[in-house]
């Protein structure tokens, strides 16, 4: 019984022998059998390739007002609503300020009575019935008067507020017939016409930015591509987010242009040696991605090289060109075109060599203003 057994081991072990045999003559028959390819190869070459960074920013208005009152009173008057256009000294809010009013009043009567007991004492003065300390007082009691009274009217004045400058109504928050108090916000005004971009920079590149550098801003709610030129930075960055402020101002006259719209702005990065190959290169492998190598070895007749399979690790892409962060190396040669058709082994004629033309890599900030650390982001 034992012996039988063996005997069926060694004629199985036979058996796996003959079918091994038997592939391995059909696989080297095939690939043998295979055609030779006209291709075009490509070098990949090594270079240095300067990175774009693009940060996000917030349209602002560059003249930006929060209108609130000095003085405690009703609102008598308020004749503008949101949206409204108004002009320089124009009037925007009359409170009516009875105390304040009441202490003008007060004022005035108590610097007319100094100003009259003044005029007596010189008078009497002149005739010897008065020293000159008295009137020397009551001179400096009628400054005083006076100060108090200016002091008084000024406030008064506070109970009509004018536009500090031509703009728009952005917010309205008071009414008519309100109480409005000293420090509280009844209006916003904005200057429309003069707007600017407001970014946070990341400080690995905050060095290379610098006052009336020229920047392209994308302003994508109203398909507004424009110039803007660095106004403002900050010289030193936040501690929290590792970024510093920067304000660029844009040109006036741009429409559809709207305080408080994303923006982005496109800063010059740093500069990374890359690989770039064709986009026609790299194939999908499953869930991974190939490239067919040029192999001078094993070359048969008629045929200049030999296609081999590579796996690779592909990042960032851009105007038909892609990068290789793994499985290939300086000095090898792909095949740009037809690699589809090929496979692991085929005999190539190589007919013409193309260039990889040098291309920006596009590094984006995550649009969070206050996140520490931020990284860079493949498009």
């Amino acid at each position: 019984m034992r012996s039988g057994k063996v005997l069926i081991g060694y004629s199985l072990a036979a058996l796996l022998l003959a079918l091994s045999a038997c592939k391995g003559s059909h696989e080297g028959k095939a690939v043998s059998e295979l055609p030779v390819v006209q291709v075009n190869v490509q070098d990949v070459v090594e270079k240095n390739i300067g990175s774009q960074l693009e940060v996000a920013g917030t349209v602002q208005a560059v003249e930006r007002a929060l209108i609130s009152p000095r003085v405690s009173g009703q609102i008598v008057q308020l004749p503008v609503v949101l949206g409204s256009r108004v002009q320089k000294g124009d009037l925007l809010v009359k409170i009516s300020a009875a105390e304040t009013n009441a202490q003008v009043l007060q004022a005035r009567a108590q610097f007319e009575q100094v100003k009259r007991n003044l005029a007596r004492e010189e008078r009497l003065e002149q005739q010897e019935a008065s020293t000159p300390e008295t009137v020397k007082s009551l001179r400096d009691q009628a400054r005083i008067a006076e100060a108090a009274l200016q002091e008084a009217t000024g406030m008064l004045e506070y109970a009509t507020i004018h536009a500090p400058f031509a703009g728009t109504i952005t917010r309205k928050i008071a009414s008519v017939g309100e109480l409005a108090s000293p420090g509280s916000v009844l209006l916003e005004l904005e200057n429309d016409k003069l707007l600017q971009v407001v970014v946070q920079v990341p400080e690995r590149v905050m060095l290379k930015v610098h006052k009336g550098d020229l920047l392209p801003i994308t302003v994508p709610a109203a398909g507004v591509k424009v110039i803007g030129k660095v106004a403002e930075l900050a010289t030193a960055a936040d501690p929290v987010s590792r970024t510093a402020q920067v304000k660029i101002d844009l040109e006036p006259g741009v429409d559809d242009l709207r305080s408080g719209q994303f923006a982005r702005v496109i800063l010059a990065g740093t500069e990374e040696k890359s690989l770039i190959v064709s986009e026609k290169a790299v194939l999908p492998f499953g869930q991974m991605e190939r490239v067919f190598l040029v192999d001078g070895s094993g070359a048969t007749a008629g045929a200049d090289k030999i296609a081999r399979l590579r796996l690779v690790r592909t990042g960032s892409r851009d105007n038909g060109q892609v990068e290789i962060l793994a499985g290939l190396t300086s000095g090898d040669q792909v095949v740009v075109g037809c690699a589809e058709k090929l496979q692991d082994g085929q005999p190539l004629k190589v007919v013409t060599e193309a260039s990889v033309p040098s291309t920006p890599r596009m590094e984006k900030v995550p649009v969070v203003p206050s996140a520490p650390g931020m990284e860079k982001g493949r498009p």
